[in-house]
């Protein structure tokens, strides 16, 4: 992407200057970066179908895509702080824009928001358990449903 002159070579160019691993063909951002390609970003869109159409596997699909999402920024910023405590690499400008705007802020987004979908899901499957824990138990009481022993 580096020697790439089009429109998203450039805001990888502009993105790298809050974190350089992204210029040198770091290990840990190529394998982040190709999984977020082939897995969460074609799942993000059924996730987002799923939605549209309301199907039953909306919420278990996305809370995996959630989980994964802030499974893999959680790597992300702590290679980075265990680079930058332990072998004291900075990957970084000095400039708090780059910092905070793009390395924390733009980052921090993919834990908020997969967060919230996350807690939504697990609270839908929750409702959707305790509704058929519910049902069959009301089936019981009518004799409708064979007690085990």
């Amino acid at each position: 992407m580096a020697g790439q002159q089009d429109f998203f070579g450039q805001l990888w160019k502009e993105y790298a200057w809050s974190d350089s691993r992204y210029l040198t063909s770091d290990p840990f951002v190529l394998c982040m970066e190709t999984v977020t390609a082939v897995c969460w970003g074609p799942l993000s869109f059924c996730v987002a179908l799923m939605i549209t159409f309301q199907h039953p596997l909306r919420h278990p699909l996305q809370a995996l895509v959630s989980l994964g999402q802030i499974y893999g920024d959680v790597l992300y910023y702590a290679t980075s702080m265990f680079d930058h405590y332990h072998k004291g690499v900075t990957y970084c400008r000095p400039e708090a824009y780059y910092f905070w705007g793009y390395y924390f802020f733009m980052n921090f987004i993919w834990i908020v928001i997969p967060g919230y979908l996350l807690y939504s899901s697990i609270e839908a499957s929750g409702r959707a358990f305790q509704a058929l824990d519910k049902q069959s138990k009301s089936a019981q009481g009518n004799g409708h449903a064979k007690k085990k022993n």
